[in-house]
């Protein structure tokens, strides 16, 4: 059988310990400041996450792009050219139009390759969401299993990522059109804050509000209690756009309140950064299947 590469992209927020771990690569977005288009890089090639939350923070706007097609062709070519077959788990097809451009690309180099298997996963989710259903199907992959057995099994994973995302405003999500909602929770409301989830659909919705910053962080941790199975066969993967005080105080919650088998912090990426903005944090694990779409 054939080797399996794992292969995601920049939203996914995989950070480099991860992508080590479980041999994941990933096509890169990039981002647009000032007319300059850089690489959107989980390393932080480029900016610094304190520099790119700052430009946030002073009222500025930072741009982003899907994954080009020749960024699709030079991370699809390497893995052909070393023999493997590629699973590639994109951003949800809801909030990026890379997944729709994998299919393309993808369809041509099994054309101009015969015998490569190249899967494209609508992860329907993005942020770490995408970034566990990566590693699960790393997961799968070491166990053996093929690309399409991988891509199946993903199938049944996908709406079992359990997303809580807490944000200051959504003003960055609704300027990236990375939101939906009623007008009720558009409306910054003093002192409200939005949790927000990867419904159904993929798309990103807020679930709830409550009053005041702890009273939400308090929230995501009772939300993941509630939905999460086999928390003690699972790492809970925390997420933050520049409050790496309040991550470790969530994560400090998590563990006195949730039997999980460990915890992982990480920041957010320079493509979903500069959708949801600084300050965000969330927290993602696998559990119930979400039911729960905009229109509820």
């Amino acid at each position: 059988m054939k080797k399996v590469q794992i292969v995601t992209d920049s939203c996914s927020d995989l950070s480099r310990d991860l992508r080590e771990k479980y041999d994941i690569d990933y096509a890169k977005m990039f981002t647009e400041y000032e007319g300059k288009e850089t690489p959107a890089s989980l390393d932080w090639d480029i900016y610094t996450p304190q520099e790119l939350y700052k430009i946030m923070r002073d009222g500025k706007r930072i741009l982003t792009t899907q994954v080009p097609v020749q960024e699709f062709k030079r991370v699809f070519t390497k893995y052909i050219e070393e023999g493997c077959d590629i699973v590639y788990i994109g951003c949800s097809s809801k909030q990026s139009g890379s997944v729709n451009t994998g299919y393309v690309v993808a369809k041509e180099m099994m054309e101009q390759n015969p015998g490569t298997e190249i899967y494209i996963v609508d992860a329907l989710n993005a942020c770490m969401g995408e970034g566990v259903l990566a590693i699960r199907a790393a997961e799968y992959r070491d166990q053996g299993k093929s690309a399409k057995e991988i891509n199946d099994l993903l199938s049944k994973d996908l709406k079992k990522v359990n997303e809580f995302i807490t944000v200051h405003s959504l003003d960055a999500l609704k300027r990236a059109g990375r939101v939906k909602a009623s007008a009720a929770f558009l409306g910054n409301l003093f002192g409200v804050k939005p949790i927000l989830i990867a419904d159904k659909n993929g798309d990103q919705v807020p679930i709830k509000k409550v009053k005041g910053r702890q009273t939400s962080i308090q929230e995501i941790v009772n939300l993941t209690k509630e939905s999460i199975i086999n928390p003690e066969e699972q790492i809970i993967y925390i997420v933050h756009a520049d409050c790496e005080n309040e991550a470790k105080e969530l994560e400090k919650m998590i563990k006195e309140q949730i039997p999980c088998k460990g915890t992982h912090i990480s920041y957010i990426g320079p493509i979903i950064g500069a959708s949801i903005g600084p300050d965000a944090i969330g927290v993602f694990s696998f559990g119930k299947e979400v039911t729960f779409t905009a229109g509820n």
